[in-house]
């Protein structure tokens, strides 16, 4: 067994074949976690994860902070978050890449839902892109907070100081690009048990399916890969990793 930990089953690129999408990975003994974005998400993958029986997430995502309006998104949020289906607050974070919203909108949007997460005692799921010092500031003033940072893409320098706060780490796809090297590089230290795997479907299919829609079933080559890196086998990537994703999200 696998589990996805990060899949955006909302996305309109599975509006023509979403069951049969889920049904693919759970005959491939893979089970999802679908990740929402901003509020209208965090519906919609609520309604997905009741209807296959799956776990969802609900939070804003760096690039719609500016959708962040206070009392009014809090409400929202704690609304989802008592929903049994909904294990987390994410995806949020800091994107300085691409930038579609101020950085100072960023960090507010993320500073108060990582204030919620410590509230409800909630696991957080991070998104982090060109902006590690800020995040790791912002991150060292909320110490109770637990979570995993989504999609690492960092050398092993940064993977320290995201474990010595208490995060996991997960990899998708890239970690199967041939240009990757320093990401695998940081993959073969970091603890097996603070390693979680992911596709960030519809994104960054793995090689040998890059080119096409990525999909939770396509989890299993990030494993594989894993497995490579570490020197261990598949089974034992399985293991760890869904045991690391029960134990972060409670299930």
């Amino acid at each position: 067994m696998l589990i996805d930990s990060h899949a955006h089953l909302d996305n309109s690129q599975f509006d023509a074949d979403r069951e049969h999408v889920v049904r693919r990975a759970l005959d491939a003994h893979v089970t999802i976690i679908s990740i929402a974005t901003d509020i209208p998400s965090g519906w919609k993958t609520l309604e997905i994860a009741r209807q296959y029986e799956l776990r969802c997430t609900t939070g804003i995502h760096p690039h719609h902070a500016e959708q962040f309006s206070g009392d009014e998104t809090l409400q929202q949020l704690r609304r989802l978050l008592s929903q049994p289906e909904v294990v987390a607050l994410g995806e949020i974070g800091l994107d300085y890449f691409k930038e579609y919203a101020p950085r100072q909108s960023q960090q507010k949007a993320f500073r108060a839902q990582l204030a919620l997460a410590q509230e409800l005692n909630k696991p957080v799921v991070i998104h982090l892109r060109d902006a590690a010092d800020d995040l790791l500031k912002i991150l060292s003033e909320h110490p109770r907070v637990r979570g995993v940072v989504h999609s690492f893409t960092g050398d092993w320098a940064l993977a320290q100081k995201l474990l010595n706060l208490g995060f996991y780490l997960s990899v998708n796809g890239i970690v199967t690009f041939e240009k990757s090297q320093p990401l695998r590089e940081a993959v073969a230290q970091i603890p097996l048990e603070r390693l979680l795997v992911e596709t960030d479907a519809p994104y960054l299919a793995p090689v040998p399916m890059r080119g096409k829609r990525n999909e939770p079933s396509f989890v299993r080559h990030v494993a594989q890969t894993v497995a490579q890196v570490k020197r261990v086998s598949v089974d034992e990537v399985a293991e760890a990793t869904t045991r690391n994703a029960q134990a972060l999200f409670g299930f």
